[in-house]
């Protein structure tokens, strides 16, 4: 495999505070995570907290301040970069032979690499180079994310708006730019012309006189056309794309972006037969434009509902996957993410039935999320308090303009007052207003709600006294229960130990089916009149559904590690997938 680290695995980004400090964990045992740079108000708090832990001095940057966005994140960039080189430097000099974080370092290695076998040599007491092991640790990324909807322009003090370089997401990409890191910015959340744009203006995202990429781009697709049609884009620009991130559409935590019906093993399976012409490609493109004398990595990864190491080891083999992500499973892990001990105390105990997909975000786009939350008891109490909807203070979500010149957003007081009046006007009967009424107050601030957390941890001041936490674990933590250590959760996934829970958990690619089968189910119940188009939309994903049924009919064989019994019970639920898809409730009639 071609990775950066010796893991065969990452951390993903995971809300928009539960990894803003996972690097700062994790990195010095080689493992990779990624921060989400979208709440410079969080970060900057963030800056201060870790400045005072290590005596550094810390000067605040106001908001007032120019570029304020931008600067408060490279210095948090900076921080946690230095940070890591210091625990690098720390664990170098450690002695071996004893109970540190030099031997967990080499433990928590995947057995297959061959320094870890070097290192087993040595406990063993053959003969090995202990400076060559030393020089051998490699920290784990400290990559970025940016969600590329999450981009509003922002306005002066006097009201009148800034230019385009003071977006959020243009903004946020150019404090990493100015970081003193040399990692990746993961993309993700849809096309952005304006960002996409600006990243042929930032020097380190191009190659140097020797081809050399200091920062690199992840994209985050779904599927191989988007991947294409994205990395011709920036290719097009010079600009290489060092990562496809494969993200399960449904089984997956935060914003869910459904496919066309498309399911993670068919994507895959197009990726493994095409990825060689699709690098083959964009390099051709990238050469005409920019210097580069050879052509660079580019790894394919996966992530979205991986929950045991068989199916870890076959998405590395069988698809050549060069690592996965692991996301939820680490909300357990109070070593590596931010979660207050009442919020994971829910998680640690919740049934299958407490997670669900929700409306709650002001993107309009489902989202994950879990039952009874703090931030659910909240929005439910401003509703029988007649004061739905939240203060809105950050205003990273604001997208609506029905009733304003600037935007906001449709979780906020000020936008669900003017709606709900609007409501009101309409004489509805019973049972429709109180549908309209739920569409509207279904939305939640997620800009306090998924930050909250990393504030109550750290014994933060909240912002606004705001203390309600949201949570957005993706359906696969639903077969884990409890809490775990670091290395309890990684010898999990190499399969040296199991801490799944009894619940019978069936294939990830099964359970990504049943995600979109209820998915498509629901978009049918709400479909009472379809024009021919939307008819022949949802048929379309009805056939790419039963195409990747058959496709995994086909595909049970290939898993080599599975028993029979477990490859049996594979190809009924298939087969009960087909009967299910075939009754008359799944079939979209056109009313024109």
């Amino acid at each position: 495999m071609n990775t950066t680290t010796l893991h065969h695995f990452h951390i993903p980004v995971l809300g928009l505070g539960y990894t803003i400090d996972t690097p700062a964990k994790v990195a010095r045992f080689g493992i990779s995570s990624v921060i989400s740079i979208t709440d410079d108000v969080v970060i900057e708090s963030m800056r201060a907290h870790y400045s005072k832990l290590l005596d550094k001095p810390y000067e605040p940057i106001s908001e007032r301040a120019e570029d304020h966005r931008a600067r408060r994140i490279t210095g948090y960039l900076d921080l946690i970069h230095e940070m890591v080189e210091r625990q690098m430097t720390t664990l170098r000099e450690l002695p071996f032979f004893e109970d540190n974080e030099l031997s967990k370092y080499f433990e928590l290695l995947p057995d297959d690499v061959p320094v870890k076998q070097l290192y087993l040599k040595m406990l063993d007491g053959e003969p090995v180079d202990q400076d060559y092991l030393r020089s051998q640790l490699v920290a784990g990324a400290i990559d970025v994310n940016i969600m590329c909807k999450v981009d509003n322009l922002r306005y002066d003090k006097n009201g009148d708006l800034l230019p385009e370089k003071y977006s959020d997401a243009i903004a946020a990409l150019r404090g990493f730019a100015d970081s003193k890191l040399s990692s990746s910015v993961v993309l993700s959340a849809g096309y952005n012309p304006r960002l996409y744009n600006y990243v042929e203006q930032l020097p380190d995202f191009l190659p140097d006189e020797n081809g050399k990429l200091k920062k690199k781009i992840i994209l985050k697709v779904s599927d191989f056309r988007s991947a294409l049609i994205q990395g011709k884009l920036f290719a097009k620009k010079g600009v290489w794309i060092s990562e496809f991130r494969i993200e399960s559409g449904l089984n997956c935590g935060g914003h869910a972006f459904a496919t066309e019906g498309l399911l993670l093993g068919p994507i895959l399976e197009e990726f493994r037969n095409k990825r060689a012409d699709l690098a083959a490609e964009l390099f051709a493109l990238c050469s005409a434009t920019k210097h580069y004398p050879v052509q660079p990595p580019q790894l394919i990864t996966v992530q979205g509902g991986i929950g045991t190491a068989h199916e870890q080891d076959f998405l590395l083999e069988y698809y050549a996957m060069d690592a996965t992500g692991w996301g939820s499973p680490f909300l357990l892990v109070p070593e590596a993410t931010n979660v207050d001990d009442e919020t994971l105390q829910q998680l640690a105990t919740a049934k299958k039935e407490d997670y669900y997909v929700s409306d709650a975000s002001p993107l309009g786009v489902p989202f994950n999320n879990l039952r009874n939350t703090s931030s659910e008891r909240q929005r439910e109490m401003r509703i029988e308090k007649n004061r739905p909807g939240s203060p809105c203070y950050k205003k990273f979500l604001v997208t609506d303009t029905q009733f304003t010149k600037a935007p906001i957003c449709t979780a906020s007081r000020e936008y669900q007052n003017l709606k709900l009046k609007e409501l009101e006007a309409k004489n509805l009967s019973g049972e429709e207003y109180r549908e309209a009424f739920e569409k509207i107050v279904v939305k939640d601030c997620l800009c306090e709600g998924l930050t909250t957390s990393v504030l109550i941890n750290n014994e933060l001041p909240l912002n606004h006294n705001l203390s309600a936490v949201t949570i957005c674990p993706g359906p696969n933590l639903a077969y884990f229960s409890g809490t775990f250590s670091l290395a309890e959760m990684v010898n999990h996934i190499y399969g040296r130990v199991n801490i799944l829970n009894k619940l019978y958990r069936p294939n990830m690619f099964i359970n990504e089916l049943h995600l979109y089968m209820d998915y498509f189910k629901k978009k049918l119940a709400t479909s009472s009149s379809l024009t021919a188009q939307q008819a022949k939309s949802l048929q379309t994903f009805k056939k790419n559904l039963l195409s990747g049924i058959e496709y995994y009919k086909q595909l049970a064989e290939q898993f080599k590690k599975e028993s029979n019994e477990y490859i049996a019970q594979m190809r009924a639920e298939l087969d009960h997938a087909v009967m299910t898809l075939n009754l008359p409730t799944f079939n979209p009639c056109p009313t024109v």
